[in-house]
C-alpha cells in the first residue's frame, strides 16, 4: 500500500507532466488471491521466474483493451443513436422497448409502448388474477410475443396510470428483491426476460411466499417476464401464466381505428388482411398499420411481404451449391472487410470444409455433378463477377476509404443490400445445415477469433451475436467456453459478441448473465473478459450491475483488479455523450469512497479508481475527458470536485495536480466554461479544509511553472477555479490566493506551447 503522508500536506508533491501511457496503479488490487495471479510470499531473485508469465499475461491484456478502445472508438464515432433491434450493427443509444434497462420507467415510455396495446385473452385475465391475488406473477411464453408491453399493461391495470413503475436487473435480481428491505409502497416493477440467479438455490419457494407477502403488505407489485422453460423452476411454477400474442387481424383494426382512415379496395383490403394474419410478432402487425397511414398500402404491402426475407428463403430454396454455399456463409460472418480478405478467409473455410469432407463424413453439400467445380480448380471460375448469380439482389459491392494513414484510397467491400440480410442467412443456415457444415464453420470461426486482424474479428462477433439468436445455447458451449479463457484475441472477440448480442432485447439479458457467471469461479482470464464484456453496450445498459461487478474485480487478484479499473475508465470514455450514464459513473464511484473506511484497502482500490478517472483522456482525441465533461455535462463539476478532493487526500495526490493542471490547460480557450470551472472550484474547497486548500493553491502554482502547462490562458483558468473563494483561503497564509495564482500570461518563449 501507498504510504501515508500528511493528509494536510500537498506542497511537498511534484508536478506531474501528462502521459500518454496507461497509468499503472501503484498497488492495485491489494493482495492476488489463492489460484488467480499470486506469486506467493517469496519476493528474491528466485521470483523472477514466476513473474515472467503474469507479466505476459498483463501485456496481453494491455492489446486487449487496446483493441477495445479501438472498436468503441469507432462505435462512437459512427453508430452513436438509437438502436433498431432489427437491424441494429452496433451503438450506445436507448433501446426500443422501455424496460429493458434497469430503473425508472418514465410515464411517456409506457403510453408509447401501449398506445395500440390490446390485452390477449385469456392469458390477461389469468395473469391479472394472479397479480390482484399474490402481488406477483410471471409471464412465460416465446419471444416477441408481447410480453413486455403485457407487463406494463398489467400494472398500469391494477396501480392506474399515474402509478410509478420500475425495472430491475434481470440476473439476480429475484433474489436480491427477495431479501429486501427497501420495497417502496404503491411501486409496480418488472423485471424483463428474466434469466434467473447464478446460484441455482438462492432462490426457493420460501422465499417466494416471503416476497409475495412483502409486496402485499405494501400495495406493491411485481411482474416478470421470461422464457417457456421458466415454469419448470420449482419456486416460480405456481406463479407462471403463458403469454399469446393478441390476434394479429384484430391487433391490426384496433390500430387502424387509431390512426388517419385510408381507404383500401376490397381486393386490397383481403391481401392486406391476409398478409397480417401470417405476422407472428405485435410490433410487426403495429408497424405495418404505421406505414399503412403514414406511406400508403402499397409501402404497407411490400412490408407485410418481406421482399427481403423471401430473396434469402428463395435463394436456399434453390439448394446452392458448394461453391455458392461457402462465400455466403462467410459473408454471413465476416460483412463489410476488405474484398482481399474476404476472399483469404472465403478459401480458408473452403479447406475447412473440404478437409471435412475428405474425412468421410457427410458433406456440407450435393451439388449437380454435371455442373459441378471443385473448390481448388476454382481459380478460372471469375468468382467475384459470380457474386451476380450466386446471391442477386442480396449483396453489392461498396468501395469505403481505407484507415486514417490511407484516407485518399479506397478498395472493394463486399456488404448485404440491407442489414437484415445478414441475419436471415444465418438463420436459413442454421435452420437447414446440420453438423456437416457447422463443425467446419465453428472450427473457422475460431480460427478467425484467434488469428483474425481486430476487423475481422469485430465481424465474426458481430455474426455470432446473429447466431446466438438462434442458438445461443451452441455459441454459448462451442464458442464462449474455449474462447473467454484463450488468448486475447479470442477474448476480445467473445467479450465483444456479448455486446453485439445487446442489440437483440430477448439477448440481453443473457449477455449479461454469460458475463456475471464468467466472474465467479472461472479463473482469472475469464474474469478478465467479463471486465472486457462489461464495458461498451452492455455496460452501457446495465449501467449499475457492470459497475458493481466492476468494484467487485477490482477487489481480486492484482491482474483481474487492473482490468477492471480499465474497464472503468473505458466505461466513462464511451458516456462522454452521454450525460446521464456519465454522472451516473461518478456518482457510484463517490458512492463507494463515502462508504469505504478511511485508510482501508478498500478505500484505497475506489481512490485509485477514482484517480484514473480523473486522468483519463477521450476516445476520440487525446483530450481530458473530465475537459469534455465540464464543457458539456451539467452538474459534472460537482462530482469531479469531491472526487478531485478525495484523491487529493491520498498518496495519489500528484497525479490529480498533474490531471487538474491537464484540465485547465484543456479549458483555456473555452470562456463558455466559466461557471462550471468555478463551480468545481467550489466543490472542492467544501471538501478541504484550510490548510489543505492553501496547500493546493500553493501546489497548482509550481505545478502551472511546468513546460507541458505554462501556456497562455492556463493560469486565467486556474484564477477562475481559486478566485471566488479568493477571500476564504487561511488567516496565517503568508499570501493570498489571488498572489499563489498570477493573472500574468506566460507566453511561449517562457517555456510554454501553444496549441
Amino acid at each position: 500500500m501507498a504510504d501515508k503522508p500528511d493528509p494536510d500536506d500537498l506542497s511537498a508533491v511534484p508536478p506531474v507532466p501528462p502521459s500518454d501511457e496507461a497509468p499503472v496503479p501503484d498497488d492495485v488490487g491489494g493482495e492476488p488471491e489463492a489460484g488467480e495471479d499470486g506469486l506467493g510470499p517469496d519476493s528474491g531473485p528466485g521470483a523472477a521466474p514466476e513473474r515472467r508469465p503474469e507479466a505476459d499475461e498483463r501485456e496481453e491484456d494491455d492489446r486487449g483493451y487496446d483493441d477495445l478502445r479501438r472498436v468503441h472508438q469507432l462505435v462512437n464515432n459512427n453508430f452513436y443513436g438509437v438502436v433498431d433491434a432489427s437491424g441494429a450493427a452496433f451503438g450506445f443509444g436507448s433501446v426500443s422497448s422501455p424496460g429493458l434497462a434497469p430503473g425508472t420507467i418514465e410515464p411517456e415510455e409506457s403510453d408509447r409502448a401501449l398506445r395500440f396495446y390490446i390485452p390477449p385473452q385469456p392469458c390477461f385475465d389469468e395473469a391479472l388474477g394472479k397479480l390482484r391475488e399474490d402481488a406477483f406473477v410471471v409471464l412465460t411464453g416465446q419471444d416477441n410475443c408481447g410480453r413486455g408491453a403485457g407487463s406494463l399493461a398489467l400494472l398500469r391495470e391494477i396501480l392506474g396510470e399515474g402509478a410509478g413503475l420500475r425495472s430491475l436487473s434481470p440476473a439476480n435480481a429475484l433474489a436480491e428483491l427477495a431479501v429486501s428491505k427497501d420495497l417502496k409502497p404503491g411501486q409496480g416493477y418488472v423485471i424483463l426476460d428474466y434469466v434467473g440467479e447464478l446460484n441455482v438455490e438462492a432462490v426457493q419457494a420460501y422465499s417466494i411466499g416471503r416476497l409475495s407477502e412483502e409486496l402485499r403488505r405494501k400495495g406493491s407489485y411485481l411482474v416478470i417476464t421470461a422464457g417457456g422453460t421458466t415454469h419448470r423452476r420449482l419456486a416460480l411454477r405456481d406463479h407462471c401464466v403463458e403469454w399469446r400474442a393478441p390476434d394479429p387481424v384484430e391487433l391490426f383494426a384496433h390500430c387502424r381505428e387509431l390512426l388517419p382512415h385510408v381507404a383500401l379496395a376490397p381486393d386490397t383490403e383481403r391481401e392486406l388482411r391476409e398478409r397480417v394474419g401470417e405476422q407472428r410478432r405485435p410490433a410487426d402487425v403495429v408497424d405495418a398499420a404505421l406505414v399503412l397511414s403514414q406511406q400508403g398500402v402499397e409501402r404497407a404491402l411490400d412490408t407485410l411481404r418481406d421482399r427481403c426475407r423471401e430473396l434469402v428463403r428463395e435463394l436456399f430454396r434453390r439448394q446452392p451449391s458448394a461453391d455458392d454455399l461457402i462465400p455466403l456463409a462467410a459473408l454471413a460472418f465476416l460483412e463489410g472487410i476488405p474484398e482481399r480478405t474476404f476472399e483469404k478467409e472465403c478459401a480458408a473455410l473452403a479447406a475447412h470444409v473440404r478437409n471435412w469432407e475428405l474425412s468421410g463424413e457427410t458433406p456440407a453439400a450435393e451439388p449437380d455433378h454435371d455442373d459441378r467445380t471443385a473448390l481448388h480448380g476454382a481459380v478460372a471460375q471469375q468468382s467475384r463477377a459470380r457474386w451476380k448469380e450466386r446471391a442477386e439482389g442480396l449483396v453489392t459491392v461498396e468501395h469505403r476509404p481505407g484507415p486514417s494513414r490511407n484516407a485518399g484510397r479506397s478498395e472493394r467491400h463486399l456488404v448485404f443490400t440491407e442489414p437484415r440480410v445478414r441475419e436471415f442467412v444465418i438463420a436459413e443456415l442454421h435452420d437447414l445445415y446440420g453438423y456437416e457444415l457447422w463443425y467446419p464453420l465453428r472450427r473457422w470461426l475460431t480460427e478467425l477469433a484467434l488469428l483474425g486482424d481486430l476487423g475481422t474479428r469485430t465481424e465474426v462477433a458481430r455474426g455470432v451475436a446473429l447466431l446466438a439468436r438462434y442458438a445461443l445455447v451452441e455459441v454459448d458451449e462451442s464458442m464462449f467456453k474455449a474462447w473467454s479463457e484463450g488468448l486475447t484475441s479470442q477474448r476480445v472477440t467473445a467479450a465483444l459478441t456479448l455486446q453485439f448480442m445487446c442489440d437483440v432485447e430477448h439477448l440481453a439479458p443473457q449477455a449479461l448473465n454469460i458475463a456475471l457467471g464468467w466472474t465467479e469461479n472461472s479463473g482469472p482470464r475469464r474474469a478478465v473478459t467479463a471486465a472486457m464484456a462489461l464495458t461498451g453496450r452492455l455496460g452501457a445498459l446495465y449501467r449499475l450491475e457492470a459497475l458493481k461487478q466492476l468494484w467487485f474485480l477490482a477487489q481480486r487478484g492484482e491482474r483481474i483488479a487492473f482490468s477492471a479499473h480499465r474497464s472503468l475508465v473505458l466505461l466513462l470514455q464511451t458516456a462522454d455523450q452521454d450525460p446521464e450514464r456519465a454522472l451516473f459513473i461518478l456518482r457510484y464511484v463517490r458512492t463507494v469512497i463515502a462508504r469505504t473506511a478511511p485508510g482501508s484497502r478498500e478505500r484505497s482500490i475506489a481512490l485509485r479508481a477514482a484517480v484514473q478517472l480523473l486522468e483519463a483522456v477521450r476516445l476520440e482525441a487525446p483530450e481530458p475527458v473530465t475537459a469534455a465533461l465540464l464543457t458539456t455535462v451539467p452538474d459534472s463539476a460537482r462530482h469531479l470536485g469531491s472526487l478531485w478532493a478525495d484523491v487529493l487526500h491520498s498518496g495519489n495526490r500528484s497525479r490529480a495536480v498533474g490531471a487538474l493542471c491537464r484540465t485547465l490547460v484543456q479549458l483555456r480557450d473555452n470562456p463558455s466554461v466559466t461557471d462550471a470551472v468555478r463551480e468545481l472550484g467550489e466543490a472542492m474547497r467544501k471538501a478541504m479544509s484550510e490548510r489543505q486548500w492553501a496547500a493546493l493553491c500553493h501546489h497548482l502554482s509550481i505545478a502551472l511553472k511546468h513546460p507541458d502547462y505554462a501556456i497562455p490562458g492556463a493560469r486565467q483558468v486556474a484564477q477562475v477555479l481559486i478566485g471566488s473563494l479568493r477571500g476564504r483561503a487561511p488567516a496565517d497564509s503568508r499570501r493570498s490566493t489571488a498572489s499563489l495564482i498570477s493573472t500574468s500570461p506566460f507566453t511561449s518563449a517562457q517555456g510554454g506551447r501553444s496549441k
